[in-house]
């Protein structure tokens, strides 16, 4: 057996073991947590979707997107006007029973889904035909489009004037809120989101979000992924050779917003509410952006990486009043620090570590203890080193 092929199977193995231990522990954690801790979980594993969906598009594609909210935003509308009309009307209690609120729950991810796609096909369409600055400029105009929209209620006033409603569509900055109910089947009862402890919800969510990452998996890994990536690296390349840039963009954009949808779904249905400000704003769509730097853009995990690490910062920040005051600074420490000494965020990291760990216990096999304690020396040294040089610039 050749040392590479052992290599490449020792690191196969690896993976299978991490992949095996992460889903025990995602599986079993919320009968040890509490329903808060629950909640926060449910909510990161949400994000993590919805960041990875939006680095399809960023760190696969090379297109920054400013207006990704606007895909959540129309799913969650989409989501509780689904909940509080759609599954009335179509009879979802009388058809289903005890289980109507997983058939609404069901019918709440394919309509958001479906919705964010048509925005996506649209929206899409028109901004692909930009490049950089000017592309992301324009996203966010379209979703602060969208964002004033369900503000100022646009929708409820247009059916009105057609003598459809009360011109109360959106509820302006209220927002909308929604109840999925109980489920009952096989004797048991409960109810399928719980604000106070989710816990129900959570394995839906985990199972939703499992499908979604692998589904995504599977495309950066095929023969389409393949083509993103060289129209990040070398567009003007990738045209000459032959390939669509604009098509595969636009194709791009439409996944992502898919996914990102389906992520709203998600989101909204946990807290039971929507409104504007909170998923429609420009500040909203930073979210996934911050998530991908500081977890890595150009690792299909970074993202992953960056939502626990965003969502659980934030959730420590908010323990100590001085530092949520502030809490601002601290990320933007956070991100220097990403910035200055990780060359693809927290993924960059974890993989500069493993190395390290492998140079490491070759020192120790050759230099014992003290092989260990000058590579630290060295790896502090060159680290201040970077940062002085980095700067003095």
């Amino acid at each position: 057996m050749s040392y590479a092929f052992r290599d490449r199977l020792a690191t196969a193995e690896n993976t299978t073991w991490v992949a095996v231990v992460v889903a025990a522990v995602l599986i079993a954690a919320p009968f040890f947590l509490g329903g808060f801790q629950t909640s926060l979980l449910t909510r990161t594993l949400i994000f993590a979707l919805f960041a990875v969906a939006f680095n399809l598009l960023y760190g696969y594609t090379g297109l920054l997107s400013f207006g990704h909210a606007m895909f959540v935003a129309v799913a969650g509308y989409t989501a509780a006007k689904t909940a509080s009309v759609v599954a009335p009307a179509l009879g979802l209690g009388e058809l289903f029973g005890g289980l109507a609120p997983i058939a609404t729950w069901l019918l709440i991810l394919v309509l958001g889904v479906i919705m964010a796609t048509i925005v996506a096909v649209i929206i899409g369409y028109l901004s692909v035909r930009l490049d950089e600055i000017y592309f992301a400029l324009i996203t966010l105009a379209f979703s602060m489009a969208i964002f004033v929209v369900f503000l100022q209620d646009t929708i409820g006033e247009l059916l009105h004037a057609f003598g459809m409603g009360e011109g109360n569509w959106s509820n302006g900055s209220d927002g909308l809120t929604f109840l999925m109910g109980d489920v009952q089947a096989l004797g048991f009862e409960f109810p399928l989101v719980s604000l106070v402890d989710p816990f129900h919800y959570y394995f839906l969510a985990l199972f939703v979000v499992t499908l979604g990452l692998y589904a995504l998996w599977r495309i950066v890994q095929s023969p389409f992924g393949m083509i993103c990536k060289a129209i990040r690296e070398n567009p003007e390349r990738a045209r000459a050779l032959g390939v669509d840039v604009t098509y595969h963009q636009w194709i791009t954009f439409i996944i992502s917003g898919a996914f990102s949808g389906l992520a709203g779904g998600l989101l909204v249905t946990l807290s039971g509410q929507v409104n504007p400000e909170a998923h429609a704003h420009w500040s909203f769509s930073a979210v996934p952006v911050l998530m991908t730097v500081i977890g890595g853009p150009y690792s299909f995990l970074g993202p992953v990486f960056g939502a626990f690490v965003h969502e659980y910062l934030r959730w420590i920040i908010r323990q100590y009043p001085l530092l949520e005051s502030y809490w601002q600074g601290s990320f933007g420490l956070l991100l220097l620090i990403v910035v200055l000494f990780l060359d693809n965020g927290v993924a960059g990291g974890i993989d500069r570590f493993r190395a390290w760990l492998g140079v490491a216990s070759n020192r120790y096999s050759a230099e014992g203890a003290g092989g260990v304690v000058a590579l630290t020396s060295e790896t502090v040294s060159g680290f201040a080193a970077t940062l002085q040089k980095k700067l003095s610039r």
